[in-house]
């Protein structure tokens, strides 16, 4: 008697089957996918609610009749949008150069919100002390070291940089000495309370910083944060520096020095009463007293912004959208359990876990090429149409724009995949949409609207679903830049990527308890 033996594939050849059953598993869950015909014209309804609904907020004309050329912010050297506004008084530096002055005191005044009547008050971020900036040009590079009303020396640079020096304020009987050193394209910002022995404040490089520049003394202030009982509101503002004689060294030009007020109010200042006007006066001595209102920082969005867009108002239709998609990547499993078609496929296939990761696949890949598609036509059109109206649009880099539209694909893809899961656990449609839509799209109203307390609207985007939306963020948050950051203007508690990977983690989990369950009970 012989006996016959059978070997048993190489791991390489069971690797390649397996593969092989999977592509054809996924041909098959594709097929039955877009064959039909409901779930096609759904999906293509997300896509065409998604453009239409972020489109309907561009299409009446900006208020007070702004033109379309009014519709930009001055643009940082990053390509950011930037506040560039302060009084001036100013020489001219060729070359390498030295300012050192003494500064005597920093004060400021607020508008109350009643018209003509001010206070003294002294905002945080109110500034004054020294500056190199290449032109008069809004957004032009520089590099300034000064003193601030609440946060010490600090020395910033090209808008979102910011290092902090000693701390306190400047008075008669404690001056702040600044030093600004020009080195080619260095800059290097030192600070002294006696004038003789000095701190580094900070150091940068200023990459093709023009040869001449201009360079002297400046004041600004942003708004006053005002918080009412009917929410946080900001009022005019307005900083003095008080200077003693500046002393100076290398290649400045022999005139007098002038006053320039640069830019307006650049998005962060209304219109001043006669209390808070700009300007400056020379004092017996030499010294300047300079007196300016504004910001050299960049642009945030929240209230300062006005009336105006960021890029993620013009996805406000993802909801629409996402709602379909949820819906259809629940009935894509729940319509064969209530068919009882799911038999036939597990006859068809065995192995339940390869036909759940299929439909995923299926369901998650279709959301996210509808989903890339429908932000990729929005945007461009959005942005066109708003500056055509009169309305100032919020600028952002093509890597952020680009992160936005395929960040909104792989939201969607996620949302498809956790309905997929939350489905295929519950085997009931309505009730898995609902589930669904509220852990997802509720959190996230609640947040925006504002009903809620900052801290539990940031707690819902921190611990729901609804964190994927944050992934759309462009709205930037700066330590330096007074504004309201909280999520019913804007902004979220976590990063872009670190949002969108809790709603991917509630995906991953809702489709690794389909698949425990799929596989331990019967279909």
């Amino acid at each position: 008697m012989t006996a016959t033996l059978t070997p048993h594939p190489s791991p390489p050849a069971t690797r390649r089957a397996e593969w092989g059953g999977f592509l054809r598993t996924l041909h098959a869950e594709w097929t039955k996918f877009r064959t039909v015909r409901g779930w096609v014209l759904a999906m293509a309804g997300a896509l065409l609610s998604t453009i239409v609904v972020g489109l309907l907020g561009t299409a009446a004309p900006a208020p007070g009749g702004r033109g379309a050329d009014s519709a930009s912010y001055p643009r940082g050297p990053g390509g950011e949008a930037v506040n560039d506004s302060f009084y001036f008084v100013h020489k001219t530096l060729t070359g390498d150069g030295t300012l050192t002055v003494p500064l005597r005191s920093l004060t400021g005044m607020a508008d109350t919100g009643t018209t003509g009547k001010t206070v003294q008050s002294t905002q945080p971020w109110a500034k004054a002390g020294i500056i190199v900036k290449e032109s008069l040009t809004q957004g032009s590079p520089y590099a300034a070291v000064m003193a601030t009303g609440g946060h010490g020396v600090r020395m910033q640079y090209d808008y979102t940089r910011d290092a902090a020096g000693p701390s306190g304020m400047p008075s008669e009987e404690s001056p702040r000495w600044l030093r600004l050193v020009r080195a080619g394209d260095s800059l290097t910002g030192f600070a002294s309370t006696d004038g003789s022995h000095w701190t580094e404040v900070g150091h940068t490089k200023l990459p093709g910083l023009a040869r001449t520049v201009q360079a002297g003394l400046f004041a600004t202030s942003p708004e006053a944060k005002q918080d009412t009982a009917a929410g946080t509101g900001f009022n005019p503002a307005v900083a003095t520096g008080t200077f003693d004689r500046p002393v100076l060294s290398g290649g400045w030009s022999e005139g007098a020095w002038r006053g320039t007020q640069v830019g307006g109010d650049a998005g962060t200042s209304g219109s001043y009463s006669n209390a808070l006007k700009g300007g400056f006066a020379q004092t017996d001595g030499g010294g300047f007293t300079v007196t300016g209102a504004g910001d050299i920082a960049p642009v945030v969005g929240g209230p300062v912004m006005g009336v105006g867009f960021s890029v993620e108002n013009f996805l406000v239709g993802t909801f629409a959208g996402l709602i379909v998609v949820i819906a259809v990547g629940t009935v894509f499993i729940t319509g064969e359990y209530r068919r009882g078609l799911l038999r036939t496929t597990m006859a068809a296939t065995p192995l339940r876990g390869r036909v759940l990761g299929a439909k995923a696949l299926v369901a998650g890949g279709g959301a996210f090429a509808i989903g890339l598609v429908a932000a990729a036509i929005t945007l461009p059109i959005g942005e066109r149409s708003a500056r055509g109206r009169g309305f100032l649009v919020f600028p952002v880099t093509s890597a952020t724009e680009v992160r936005v539209m395929v960040g909104t694909g792989l939201l969607w893809a996620a949302a498809a995949v956790l309905a997929l899961g939350v489905g295929a656990l519950l085997r009931r449609s309505g009730t898995a949409v609902a589930l669904v839509i509220a852990s997802i799209v509720l959190p996230f109203l609640l947040a925006a609207s504002g009903v809620l307390p900052p801290s539990v609207s940031e707690w819902l985007l921190r611990v729901t679903p609804a964190a994927g939306f944050a992934i759309q963020q462009t709205l930037p948050q700066y330590a330096q830049v007074l504004s309201v950051y909280e999520p019913s203007t804007g902004y979220y508690p976590l990063p872009p990527w670190a949002g969108l990977a809790v709603l991917c983690g509630y995906a991953a989990l809702a489709f690794g308890l389909a698949v425990v369950r799929l596989r331990g009970r019967d279909v």
